[in-house]
């Protein structure tokens, strides 16, 4: 489903998509349209698309092409989605450890709806980090 979202070929469209926002949060997946967890999460980002065009943008940004950003924001996972309101990168305490991205794929709509939901209304209120909706530390139960 990646074809169906609007991609951004350089680090200067990724630096336009996130300064010319205002009113939106920008959701950007970094990764590879070919890997199997991209794959999986743009589906998710493509249902909800139309649902959340109110208050959310959603982009892909192919890593290997734009390889701007890997060291700056710390993007060695194969997908990586990143929330940014008014120029500023947006955390979420999704209670793994790392508020600054999430690196699963999010199979579930409304969960990501929940999500995108949450930081908008954080943003909207001036703070940088959010507590997620639902706690992923026991995501995988060892």
């Amino acid at each position: 489903m990646s074809y169906f979202l609007p991609h951004l070929p350089t680090g200067w469209h990724v630096d336009q998509a996130i300064l010319n926002e205002e009113e939106r949060i920008v959701v950007i997946r970094f990764g590879h349209d070919w890997d199997p967890t991209c794959m999986r999460m743009d589906e998710t980002l493509y249902g909800i698309a139309e649902k959340v065009k109110n208050f959310a943008v959603i982009y892909l940004c192919d890593i290997t092409q734009v390889p701007d950003f890997n060291k700056m924001y710390e993007i060695y996972d194969p997908c990586t989605v990143m929330f940014f309101f008014r120029n500023r990168h947006m955390m979420m305490d999704f209670g793994t450890g790392d508020n600054n991205k999430l690196n699963w794929a999010i199979e579930d709509k409304q969960e990501m709806i929940d999500i995108i939901e949450t930081i908008y209304r954080g943003a909207r209120k001036g703070k940088g980090l959010v507590v997620a909706p639902k706690d992923y530390s026991t995501k995988y139960k060892y």
